[in-house]
């Protein structure tokens, strides 16, 4: 296939790693094209997960959503090493009665600034080692606590031992241990049976192509892709002269006089040219503007 370069959002199966998606995407590409995924998805979870191509990788620093979003099924009863499906039962429970109340007033206890322990099997590091590696040899080690922000959460009774759910959170969120950690507040422990991202940042599921069809049909890859600016859409978008586009594009700050005032304390703005592409990301310090980055 022939150059491309922008931003692809897949929807990621069940089944395989994010570097797995990369690989297969890998083949109906050139091989000497970029590629790298934004925000990991476990195996056993599916969903948006963006995909940098080509000249795309350089926006990628610009791209680490906030806020994400995501649905599933949280199974009661039952606890799990890892939180997860995945993982080996370690402790089960009668799960009591509840009401639709119940679940109300577990959804306003959970949402807002809350604070959650890591789980064992995460990448964070203790003394240089993943904990998922130290778990992985049966040991737990202390962890600190982190916080975390539930924008919506929404909980419905499946069965009697099983939840469904959507929730909006901040990045940096552990939707297992929100899952557990109902669990506990219900009396009966749980573990997260189904993940999937419907949301990450500005971009939708319904945005998203399946993995497999892009396989199958690599032409569609060009179809569902987002080139530099409107991956970056989110951002203010100002255009710039055509004389101040050599200019910048040769790392030149002169321009960047001539925009206008910043909306807010450390804007991130996309300096567009007269035919729509993406020049340059400018950035407001304190009393002016500095080239953020050249495209």
């Amino acid at each position: 296939m022939s150059e491309v370069n922008g931003l692809l959002l897949v929807d990621k199966p069940v089944g395989m790693t994010s570097a797995d998606v990369i690989r297969r995407l890998k083949k109906v590409l050139d091989k000497k094209t970029k590629i790298g995924h934004l925000g990991t998805l476990d195996p056993f979870a599916s969903g948006v997960l963006p995909v940098c191509i080509g000249t795309g990788t350089k926006i990628a620093q610009f791209l680490m959503a906030e806020n994400k979003a995501y649905s599933g099924t949280i199974r009661l009863g039952v606890q799990t090493d890892t939180q997860d499906v995945t993982g080996t039962i370690s402790q089960t429970a009668p799960v009591p009665s509840y009401s639709s109340d119940v679940l109300r007033e577990l959804e306003r206890r959970f949402c807002g600034d809350i604070v959650q322990t890591p789980p064992m099997y995460s990448a964070i590091k203790k003394n240089g080692v993943p904990l998922y590696k130290l778990a992985r040899q049966g040991l737990v080690v202390e962890r600190q606590p982190r916080p975390a922000v539930i924008h919506r959460l929404s909980l419905e009774a499946q069965a009697p031992d099983t939840l469904s759910f959507s929730v909006s959170c901040s990045k940096g969120t552990y939707v297992r241990t929100l899952a557990a950690d109902l669990g506990t507040a219900l009396g009966c422990g749980a573990y997260l049976l189904s993940l999937r991202r419907t949301a990450f940042g500005p971009f939708r599921l319904e945005d998203s192509l399946p993995l497999q069809t892009l396989l199958e049909e690599p032409d569609r890859l060009r179809v569902g892709l987002l080139s530099l600016s409107r991956a970056l859409g989110h951002y203010r978008g100002v255009e710039i002269a055509p004389s101040a586009v050599h200019l910048l594009r040769h790392g030149q700050q002169a321009p960047l006089a001539e925009l206008p005032p910043a909306s807010a304390p450390g804007e991130l703005i996309r300096l567009v040219a007269p035919d729509g592409s993406l020049v340059a990301l400018a950035r407001h310090h304190p009393e002016r503007w500095r080239l953020a980055r050249v495209l």
